[in-house]
């Protein structure tokens, strides 16, 4: 029993008219439906998600609307990575822009938000370091790892901006270098920049002294390789008495001096093993653990080929030249033979004799040879006792070094595309480098959480060999080969489930009544794949995103 008397007229009609002739009984009112323009909605809001999840913003600074642009732009850089510009006119496209206020954001505001996060670095990088490196129980054993690249710049007004050498081999452009820190899973808490002929040495004083004083790491295991942890920063370190390990390797000359007749270095060692721990007295207080990959020393012997070849090859065109006559003066010769020598990097493997109008060379046979019998084998070195850390584990340790080189493919790649860069002031390139930082940070929680939807090996085979490399399981062959995932969705690469989320759309839905019109948002069907991520960040697909200090939900670890 119900009063109705509080109903409008025509409703008490309709529904009279229904009980006593039936439903059908009833002629619908017309109602005019017009749906508006889709907006991109299902990257952004997966981004968004892990971004809350992670508790991001709060890291990021107090809220206010420069905290909101800047953790638009580090979204941005991950979902649709562009230009400033570019990015600008992209966020009316989305619901981040339209949600967060960005769809009318002016240039001006934005660099002001820049600025506004670089001077925030320090305290961004710190709470990251008190997550990722200095917290015991995601990194009992205190690994820091360093690395350092290049990039490519447009313009040479910064001051940053130098010649130097290109690890992106980008001849004939000006390029900045920067470093990376990580935890011993790759994952970044730090970026610093440096001018473009700036050496892995030099670069590698600067981070140590980051890491003890503007990380605020009490002690710490530093992993580099042999061009950044050298013999003379080793030094430093023990001159300095900083609380600092490390973990680094012998350069070829240091350990082909060690593989001499008389050297503790023989290949005897890996007769029943493919390591060994040896001692030398140019190396006191250190641990040299000697390793040796066949398949590696495969690839050194093609390689070593390889540049042989083509470094003939050249001088072969010198010695035509010098037939008819083009080439006469020594100088003349000499610089064209040093150009060829300094671009193989293969002087060892010749002899040479240069004169006017004359040019010979051969094979150093005993060089090859010399070469050849240490393919495949590596020193590391280390300052941790063997009770600090067994021998196995700091093989293991050195590789990690990998993941370092997987965070630089990220940031230079198609994942966040950090290269080229067009900001003329130095701390705008800083503020630069720290959004792709951030934007690697998102993609590697985010990379972890998609695994199952993607072609990245779930299933890893062990490793009871430090030395050999971790070949991917069946699990991976199989889903490489039938594009067929576990959850029974397409198999897609990290960038492809991001632009397979973009198609999710919200639109908006107008819908005019007898009673007047009405306005509401809803989001289009899902497919499979991205119910299925979401499902996989366990938060369900919001109509919606408000301001990063309006995000609610517990921050979530990784």
């Amino acid at each position: 029993m119900a009063s109705l008397t509080h109903l409008p007229s025509e409703v008490i009609d309709t529904l009279e008219a229904v009980l006593n002739r039936g439903a059908k009984a009833v002629v619908p009112t017309p109602v005019e439906v017009q749906v508006g323009t889709g907006l991109r909605h299902g990257d952004v809001a997966a981004i968004w998600t892990a971004a809350k999840q992670l508790g991001l913003p709060a890291i990021l600074g107090p809220a206010c609307p420069q905290r909101d642009i800047a953790l638009g732009l580090i979204i941005a850089r991950l979902a649709h990575p562009a230009s400033k510009l570019a990015t600008l006119a992209w966020f009316g496209d989305t619901t981040l822009g339209v949600d967060l206020g960005l769809d009318q954001l002016t240039t001006d505001e934005t660099y002001r938000a820049m600025d506004w996060l670089v001077d925030r670095q320090v305290k961004i990088e710190r709470a990251l370091t008190r997550r990722h490196l200095t917290n015991r129980e995601t990194n009992p054993d205190r690994l820091v790892l360093i690395d350092l690249t290049s990039t490519w710049m447009e313009g040479t007004g910064c001051p940053l901006t130098n010649f130097g050498y290109s690890r992106d081999g980008k001849k004939g452009k000006p390029q900045i270098e920067f470093a990376l820190v990580t935890n011993p899973d790759g994952v970044p808490v730090a970026v610093k920049a440096f001018e473009g002929n700036t050496g892995d040495p030099t670069a590698c004083t600067t981070l140590i002294d980051t890491i003890t004083t503007g990380l605020e790491v009490k002690r710490a295991v530093v992993v580099g390789d042999r061009g950044m942890l050298t013999s003379t920063r080793i030094e430093d370190l023990a001159k300095a008495k900083k609380p600092i390990d490390w973990v680094s390797a012998l350069t070829r000359p240091q350990f082909r001096r060690l593989a001499a007749d008389t050297g503790p270095l023989q290949m005897s060692l890996f007769d029943t093993h493919n390591l060994a721990e040896i001692t030398d007295p140019a190396f006191p207080g250190e641990r040299l653990i000697a390793c040796h990959n066949p398949p590696m020393g495969e690839h050194r012997a093609r390689k070593r080929q390889r540049l042989i070849d083509a470094t003939i090859k050249d001088l072969d065109k010198i010695t035509a030249g010098i037939k008819n006559k083009r080439l006469r003066a020594e100088k003349q010769i000499g610089l064209a033979v040093g150009k060829v020598i300094g671009a193989h990097q293969a002087a060892r493997f010749f002899n040479i004799e240069i004169g006017a109008s004359k040019l010979v060379y051969q094979l150093n046979e005993d060089a090859i040879e010399a070469d050849r019998k240490l393919d495949g084998i590596y020193v590391i070195r280390t300052s941790l006792t063997s009770q600090q850390m067994d021998t196995p584990n700091v093989v293991l340790t050195y590789k990690r070094l990998s993941h370092v080189e997987q965070d630089f493919a990220m940031i230079k790649g198609s994942d966040i595309q950090v290269r080229p860069i067009w900001h003329h002031r130095a701390d705008r390139v800083e503020a630069h480098l720290l959004i792709c930082m951030l934007a690697c940070y998102l993609s590697h929680h985010l990379r972890q959480t998609w695994a199952a939807l993607t072609y990245t090996d779930t299933q890893p085979d062990p490793e009871p060999d430090p030395v050999k490399a971790r070949h991917r399981s069946k699990a991976a062959d199989i889903k490489a080969a039938t594009h067929t995932t576990e959850l029974d969705t397409t198999a897609l690469s990290f960038r492809g489930l991001l632009e397979h989320l973009a198609g999710l759309q919200r639109v908006t839905v107008s819908v005019t009544l007898p009673t007047g019109p009405a306005t509401y948002d809803r989001i289009t069907q899902p497919t499979d794949t991205q119910t299925k991520a979401f499902e996989l960040l366990a938060a369900p697909i919001p109509t919606s995103l408000g301001p990063s200090h309006m995000l609610p939900g517990k921050t979530r670890r990784h």
